[in-house]
């Protein structure tokens, strides 16, 4: 792994619990997890939020981010890129024990145990990637099919949108918007603004964060995000992100974890690992795309 880090009920239907689609019958049912009103008249996307298509700059030096990894940098000349992302959406929050459990149930999937057994309402943790991919393909197909999903939700979904791991660059993003924001409130460290150098997570979505670029909660610590871009050296080209995700490869993950500093909860800070790495503070939140 490469990472700066240091660290039998039946699922009776799909609902929408805390904004996100999860099944029903999972172990128990989390509370709501708090999150930001929408917009007035905005569509209902269950939980996933729209991050505007546009240029944003990706990447950073000693410069821009005090403390910024060699990883981080584009060149040895350039600390920075920029980077068009067309329009997509990411869940406001984490992917929590009981939705993924809700997965394992209906599928058979076999996932660690352990995943399994923590509280409801936490992010899932012990999943690998290719656990994340699955839980994404099995959710676009149970959203696909619900009649609970929300009107533009299933419009989205009829017109080609899919459920899945955001891109590296989606995911930073989304995290920092386009003013190359250190961390995803600004540029000041906020420590009411996320879990680091603490014992364990915190339930998904509970630390609410409104001066975060998109209102997104947990970018900065709580646990590591799967995406789905291969780990490789930049210049990002978005290219490299659209074939062979299912090659034995490294896989990039972002955001820091509970147990991490404040040095790896910046909105450029990039870890990877092997795509059947199950580690106790790596999770994932899923994203919505056009095929």
């Amino acid at each position: 792994m490469i990472a700066p880090s240091r660290s039998g009920q039946t699922v009776l239907a799909l609902a929408f619990v805390a904004g996100l689609g999860v099944a029903l019958g999972a172990r128990q049912t989390p509370p709501a997890a708090p999150a930001a009103p929408p917009a007035a008249a905005a569509p209902d996307l269950g939980g996933f939020v729209e991050i505007p298509g546009g240029p944003f700059t990706m990447g950073a030096g000693p410069a821009t981010s005090p403390g910024a990894f060699d990883n981080e940098r584009w060149s040895a000349a350039s600390a920075e890129g920029s980077v068009d992302v067309p329009a997509f959406y990411i869940a406001r929050r984490e992917v929590t024990v009981a939705e993924f459990a809700a997965f394992a149930q209906a599928t058979g999937w076999k996932a660690e145990p352990r995943a399994l057994a923590a509280r409801a309402d936490l992010p899932v943790t012990l999943v690998g990637w290719t656990d994340a991919v699955a839980y994404t393909r099995w959710l676009t197909a149970s959203l696909a099919a619900s009649p609970a999903a929300p009107t533009r939700l299933a419009q989205l979904l009829r017109e080609g949108w899919r459920v899945t791991l955001p891109t590296e660059a989606q995911w930073e993003k989304a995290a920092r918007g386009t003013d190359r924001r250190v961390y995803p409130w600004g540029n000041d460290l906020r420590h009411e603004l996320a879990t680091f150098e603490a014992a364990g997570p915190t339930p998904a979505g509970a630390r609410a964060c409104p001066d975060c670029a998109h209102g997104l909660t947990d970018m900065a610590g709580n646990v590591w995000e799967w995406t789905r871009s291969p780990y490789q050296p930049y210049p990002y080209d978005e290219a490299d992100d659209r074939a062979g995700l299912d090659a034995d490869a490294l896989w990039v993950m972002r955001g820091g974890g509970f147990a991490d500093p404040a040095r790896l909860i910046r909105t450029t800070a990039r870890g990877a690992a092997e795509p059947g790495a199950r580690r106790p503070f790596i999770g994932f939140r899923v994203a919505l795309v056009r095929r």
